[in-house]
This record gives structure tokens, sequence and C-alpha cells, in this order.
């Protein structure tokens, strides 16, 4: 290389340094890296709300002190369920495995609910659904502190309401306090806690949404009493038998029961007013079995229909349908027709509020019941009775017999179209054979008309017309015809032998 090439080389070289450093000094003029790194960046901004009022917090306050407080209470409670052997008639069905085939061991099920200690010396108060069925040694408590009780003991249990006690070997317990269900208003807030889902100790809250909510099915015993606190506190599969807590840390409610498409929460939960567990939690530990009341009556609710029959000022109360023979009711001088207006002075509105409040009560115990009879208002003083065969305080239900075929000929007969029912006269044999003195039977019925709706049937005998006794078609027809259009007729129905059910019909206009 020549040393013309050289120096060439050389000045290239020297003004590419120069350049760089022109560059490199413009960049950190733009950018100074050392206060980025010395200078503190703030995320976020303060809160307008910071300063909340002494109601809100005082407010959010309470479901803290409340959750702090009854969640040492809440257990959750594991149950091993023996699963029943095959029948013998299951076995011959597949006797062609062969004479050595064996059918395996059935399996035992677990399942999983929550429960709320009651009392210090281990008693627990939850769902008869969650241990139902439990094999011997099965139940497994763990309380709130993660201790293990195995083979927790069932002191009783009662089908009916759907509640159970459970015992462990354990003193000096964090007990729930339990408050009063009967002071609980719509729109009150609640918390739900429990172990839903697997997961312990959780906290859901929200409102009462509906009291005395019934007839949704949960309880499968046939005197089951439903008159549940609706709530929309999330509840979930493990829940059950969990408490519902008002806002002062008192019990209200068991936690029993969802409404759901999904099995899942929707927003309806179900739970057992504590007033009603506590009477039975009560019998359970003291009588290993619950003493309850009994009125002896079918009821059923009376909506605006009847009440233009019975000539009520409002639709309330609740109608007396039949009188169980020889029970508390009949010995009282209660009868069929009669309307419940109050029990002890407490406005009855629908009967599975009868049924709840009866069902705090126990045989020998004396209720003052306020009636509507014919229009007029008396009081009658009940002393309830114990269960013996059907004397019960039960809802009236509906029961449809077959039509059967009628070989004789048709006596009398009236077909009333707009009503959907016609009615013939009763032979004298028939009405031997039926058991009745009077009546007419209901010859055929429209389906899907109102009549039909209102739980009037085929092959039912109408025995009276607005109180007063029917023996033939023609007497009924005179009845009808003499009533005017938007009035109700009041039907006395002989549903069975030992059922009859009052129903009341509007004159279409």
């Amino acid at each position: 290389m020549n040393n013309k090439s050289i120096l060439s080389a050389i000045f290239l070289i020297s003004i590419g340094i120069i350049f760089g450093v022109i560059l490199v000094s413009s960049f950190n003029n733009g950018i100074d890296f050392s206060l980025a790194r010395e200078e503190k960046i703030s995320l976020g901004v303060p809160s307008p709300l910071s300063s909340q009022s002494t109601d809100i917090k005082s407010f959010n306050q309470s479901f803290i002190d409340v959750s702090k407080l009854v969640t040492p209470t809440v257990v959750s409670i594991n149950v091993t369920v023996k699963v029943d052997e095959k029948s013998d008639r299951f076995k011959d069905f597949f006797h062609f495995f062969g004479p050595d085939f064996k059918f395996p061991e059935p399996q035992p099920q677990e399942g999983s609910g929550s429960g709320v200690i009651i009392n210090p010396k281990g008693y627990i108060l939850t769902n008869n659904h969650v241990v139902a069925g439990a094999k011997e040694d099965g139940i497994e408590v763990i309380l709130n502190d993660k201790r293990r009780f195995k083979n927790a003991k069932i002191i009783g249990t009662d089908p009916t309401t759907d509640m159970a006690i459970i015992k462990i070997d354990a003193n000096d317990l964090p007990t729930a306090s339990l408050g009063n269900s009967e002071d609980l208003q719509v729109g009150e807030w609640v918390i739900a806690v429990g172990n839903p889902l697997g997961l312990q100790s959780t906290v859901t809250a929200g409102i009462v949404s509906a009291i005395g909510r019934g007839n949704i099915g949960v309880i499968r015993d046939s005197y089951g009493i439903e008159s549940f606190i609706q709530t929309d506190a999330a509840i979930n599969p493990g829940n059950s038998g969990g408490p519902l807590v008002n806002l002062k840390g008192e019990v209200v409610g068991i936690n029993t029961a969802i409404a759901t498409t999904n099995a899942r929460y929707q927003g309806y939960g179900f739970a057992v007013p504590i007033n009603i567990a506590k009477y039975v939690a009560q019998d359970l530990i003291e009588f290993g079995k619950v003493r309850r009341g009994y009125l002896g009556v079918q009821i059923r609710a009376i909506d605006e229909t009847d009440a233009k029959a019975f000539k009520l000022e409002k639709t309330t109360g609740v109608l007396i349908d039949n009188v169980i023979k020889d029970g508390a009711a009949e010995k009282a001088g209660l009868k069929a027709g009669d309307i419940i207006l109050e029990i002890d002075g407490k406005e009855m509105k629908a009967p599975n509020q009868v049924q709840s409040y009866i069902a705090t009560k126990h045989p020998g115990d004396v209720v003052e019941i306020k009636l509507n009879r014919d229009g007029k208002k008396i009081e009658k003083k009940v002393k309830l009775a114990a269960r013996t065969g059907d004397d019960e305080v039960i809802a009236a239900k509906e029961e449809k017999t077959e039509k059967k075929k009628d070989d004789q000929e048709t006596i009398s007969s009236v077909n009333f179209e707009k009503l959907g029912f016609s009615v013939r006269t009763l032979s004298s044999k028939e009405k031997k054979d039926l058991k009745v003195d009077s009546g007419v039977l209901v010859a055929n019925i429209k389906r899907n008309s109102d009549a039909a709706q209102r739980g009037l049937a085929q092959s039912d005998v109408i025995l009276e017309i607005n109180r007063q006794p029917v023996n033939s078609a023609k007497e009924v027809k005179e009845i009808i015809e003499k009533s005017k259009p938007g009035d109700s007729i009041l039907l006395r129905v002989r549903k069975s032998e030992d059922t009859s059910s009052f129903i009341a019909i509007e004159i279409p206009k």
C-alpha cells in the first residue's frame, strides 16, 4: 500500500470517530438517563373517595366483624355413604356370567356439606340430607382451625324439616349466636357461610329476597314443612347445613337448597328459618326425636274466586278443606269451610305459614285460632295432639281418579258448557257404594276449563253448593242459573272416602 492510500484511510477513520462522537453527544442531550434512574415514578392517583363517610365505614366494618365472629363456628362435614348391594333379582338376571362370577363389592360414596356449632360441647346443627345414609363411623367434621374429628355421632334427624344434629367429642368450642327469624324483613342484608364446592370457610353476602317461601319441592318427606327464607347470597353445593347470618352476627337460617337449572348458583337460595331449626334441635338433643303437635286438618290457600264465594272482604286467610276425625281441630270445634285468619295473634296468609308455626309447638300446647265462619269471626282454643295416623297439618292435595265405566243408564244429567263440566244424579246404590247421603257426580269435565284448573275432576262428587246440600243434577242447574255472571259459586267436593275440599268457580261473564 502506498503512502497516499495510508493517509486516505487514516483520514476516513478520523472522520468516522468525530461523527460518532457528535451523534452520541446529541443522543445524550436528548434523553438524560441518569435523571430517569434517579426520578421516582408514582403509579395511580389518590382516590377521590378516600375519605368515606362514617356510615359507609361502619357498614363495611359490619361485614368484616360478622365474618370474623361466625366463621370459627362453621364446620365442614365429609360423609361416606355405603352403597346397597345388588339385589338377588339383579344377580339372577346375570347368571350367565358363570357360577364363579362375583359382583364387585359396592364402593362407598362420599359427600360433603356444612354445619354450625350450637353448643360448646360439640353439638352441630346441619341438614338431614347432608348426613342421611351415612355409614357407621362415616362422618368426619373439620373445624375452622383445621382440627379433624372422625366418627361424629348422629344424635337425631328430622326429614320433615330436613334438619339433623350431630356431635363430636370436644369441649369449649366456639358457638354461634341464634337469632329470631320472625324479625327478618325482605331486603335485609344477610351473610351465608359454608364450604361450597370444596372451598372451606367461604363467606358470601346478599339480601333476604322473600320470607315464607313454600311449595318448591325441596323436602321430599310426605309431611314436609316448607317455609323457607329466600336469599340471593351465593349458595352452592357444599353450603348445605351452613348458617345464614344477619348483620348482628345472629344465625337466622340454615342454608338448605338452591333453585337452579345447572346445579350451581343462579341467585335463588333457600334457608330453613332458625326458629324452626331451634325447636327441632332442642327436641333432637333432649329426646332423640321431634315431638311435634298437630292440628288435624287439611288446608289450602285462598284466591280471589274463593274470596268471592266465601264473601270475604279481602283475599286472606287459609281455608280448612277437611277436618280429620277425632283430631285436635275436630275436638275443638273447627269445621270444614272455616277460614283460619290468625293463630296466637299472627296473621295467616298461606298454608305453609300455618304448618311452620304449628311445627314449633309440642303435643299438649294450646293455640288460639281466629276463624271466619259464614262471614262471622270466631275464636277457638285448640289443644294440639301428637301425630297418629292421618292426624296431620297437611296442605290438601288434589286427587284425580280415573273415570269408571258406568254400565247403568244415566238417570239425569246436565251439561254446563260455559263452566266446562257436566253432572248427573247418583242412584241410591251409587250413594251407598260411595258412602254419601247426598251429592251429584261430575260425569265429565272439559280439559283446560276453569273448573278443571281449579281442581274439579271427573268422578268427583259435589256434596254442596254455596253450603247447601245438593241431591240431583236439577238442583245444581237451578242454583247455577240463579247466579249472576261474575259471581263465584262454592262447591264442596268429595275426592275420596275420607277427603273433601272446597272449590270456588266464577260464573263467566
